[in-house]
């Protein structure tokens, strides 16, 4: 199968292109300023993904029997401060993938986000109602509208979580930004009342090529981990994880105690059964997660050193 991948040199779209390329199928990786080694793609364009004009020309030179989109502006403080910038990324993208998509017949795995939730409820199902609670989320949740009015029957939308894994800069995923502060001497203050369901990267790419091998699941669907924990407890995990003094280097905080933080999701557990029942692949448990991690390369000296 060739998969056209946006986003190919982020931390999930890196995990898809390599486990893509282990099952045999010929990936066509984009990237945008990106041009370090980018394993897993059989081809790689450097292309502005917000020129839509030449994104339509290269994917239908192309004519890919999937599109996968990993692209995305993700920090919710990026999409405040330039709206309009990110919803190039975030809505218009999609949504002329969606186009093609229809256009050249092909399957269209659509990446969106449990941020698409407030977190006032103790569980969100495939059919609950969203309520973004920041302009990422709202462009989150338009980009799926965005893509089942147009390509429906072509479609999967995968509401993912806060995902764990080694990224290609090794300065991206949630344990590789926690090693960074350490190693500059940074104990980390981390939330005992937030709580998040973490999933791996690995883990989630292989969901999505099963989604991209079959052709009965189309619509929106949630993916993550086995159990939802706080921020606080990831933290202390994965310190323990690589040795290193859990109590010295993460501080227990709440959301609560500093206005800034006020408004984030208190608890974002999603619903997986109606997608684990139908795949091979299941949730991981966050032991597992664990054991996938590696140290990354900016932090190995001071690693070593301890």
């Amino acid at each position: 199968m060739k998969i056209l991948l946006t986003g190919a040199s982020g931390l999930l779209g890196s995990a898809f292109a390599q486990a893509a390329k282990r099952r045999g199928h010929h990936v066509v990786g984009i990237t945008g300023r990106y041009d370090g080694p980018l394993p897993g793609p059989a081809e790689r364009k450097q292309l502005d993904l917000a020129d839509l004009n030449a994104l339509e020309a290269f994917a239908l030179e192309q004519f890919p029997d999937a599109i996968v989109n990993c692209a995305a502006i993700s920090e919710p403080g990026d999409c405040e401060k330039d709206p309009a910038a990110s919803r190039l990324l975030n809505v218009a993208l999609p949504e002329k993938l969606a186009l093609l998509a229809r256009h050249l017949f092909a399957t269209l795995i659509h990446i969106s986000s449990e941020q698409v939730f407030d977190g006032t409820a103790a569980r969100y199902y495939r059919d609950s109602p969203p309520s973004p609670p920041n302009e990422y989320a709202r462009q989150k949740l338009e980009s799926e509208h965005r893509v089942n009015e147009l390509a429906a029957e072509f479609a999967t939308t995968l509401r993912l979580p806060l995902l764990m894994g080694n990224s290609l800069a090794g300065t991206r995923s949630l344990h590789e930004r926690l090693l960074l502060s350490w190693s500059k001497g940074q104990a980390t203050p981390l939330f005992t009342d937030e709580y998040r369901q973490p999933c791996l990267v690995d883990n989630a790419a292989a969901v999505m090529l099963e989604l991209c091998e079959r052709s009965d699941l189309k619509g929106v669907y949630h993916w993550a981990g086995e159990k939802c924990i706080s921020r606080y407890e990831m933290g202390q995990r994965i310190a323990q994880h690589f040795g290193l003094p859990a109590e010295q280097l993460v501080q227990a905080a709440q959301r609560g105690d500093d206005p800034r933080f006020a408004h984030r999701q208190a608890r974002l557990d999603l619903d997986i059964t109606p997608l684990a029942s139908k795949l091979k692949t299941q949730a991981q448990a966050f032991a597992d997660q664990l054991d996938a991690l590696i140290v990354p390369k900016p932090v190995r000296s001071w690693y070593h050193s301890q």
